[in-house]
């Protein structure tokens, strides 16, 4: 039996691994499933279809699985879907999905998630991201991996952050924000790289270097925006190894961003 606390509601049908541990006063829908290592705290309130992984942390006052915060949900069969090794700590919020979308709000895994914060239904994280306390993501929003959110950053619905990207203290985004940039101030504005994160996860200077190469073609050369994928993909052509795949991974956010990004 899965550790769980005797004031603890936890319905028959929800499938918790032995190794589980519940606190006081926490309920726990039928459809919840949790995997093996995961402790949650006291007064956690999960629902819905949540499928959670293994060796998560959540943390007291967090709601998970509850319906989306759109009026057009009209309680359909939709998902929440969290990965392994994430800690959640208090008072967030993380909803389902909606038919209108993919169905499946998802979280990946190593993430760490502060408190406050708000992951609306069909938002799409990926994994080692940091969010601080309050950041807000609105439906149908798409994070890449080691993204970094601020404290009170606010995110517009369908806007996407591509990886590596930073997003400073106090940001309102309505346009995407490209792989490896540092999105910052009010109104928020391209800021460079985000060369320390760069630095930190151990990209070489020759990967740095092709990074700055392509930021100022697109922020500094006057180059419509169109003409700088053009430039990239001539820049890419004499690179290789893990400097052109960034240059891939650029190019490729460029071409399907959906609402136009932060210049």
């Amino acid at each position: 039996m899965a550790l769980i606390h005797p004031t603890a509601l936890v319905d028959a049908g929800a499938e918790l691994d032995a190794s589980v541990s519940v606190g006081p006063y926490c309920v726990i829908g039928p459809k919840v499933r949790i995997g093996a290592g995961s402790r949650i705290a006291s007064h956690v309130v999960i629902e819905g279809d949540t499928t959670i992984g293994r060796d998560n942390l959540i943390y007291q006052f967090c709601s998970l699985g509850a319906a989306p915060q759109d009026k057009k949900y009209g309680g359909e069969p939709t998902r929440l879907e969290i990965g392994d090794r994430n800690t959640i700590r208090e008072f967030c919020s993380l909803n389902l999905g909606t038919v209108q979308d993919a169905g499946v709000t998802r979280l990946g895994n190593d993430n760490w998630i502060l408190a406050y914060v708000h992951i609306a239904h069909d938002c799409q994280v990926g994994s080692n991201t940091i969010f601080s306390n309050n950041a807000t993501l609105a439906g149908h929003v798409h994070v890449g991996d080691w993204v970094i959110m601020s404290g009170f950053a606010a995110v517009h619905q369908f806007c996407k952050i591509g990886e590596h990207a930073f997003v400073g203290m106090n940001a309102s985004l309505s346009q995407d924000v490209p792989p490896f940039i540092l999105a910052a101030g009010i109104p928020i504005a391209a800021r460079g790289l985000n060369i320390e994160g760069l630095k930190r996860r151990g990209f070489a200077a020759d990967e740095i270097a092709a990074l700055r190469s392509a930021y100022k073609l697109i922020y500094k050369s006057g180059l419509t925006l169109e003409e700088a994928r053009t430039a990239l993909a001539e820049q890419q052509a004499g690179l290789q190894g893990k400097a052109a795949a960034h240059l891939v991974s650029l190019r490729d956010f460029l071409d399907n961003a959906s609402r136009g990004i932060v210049r």
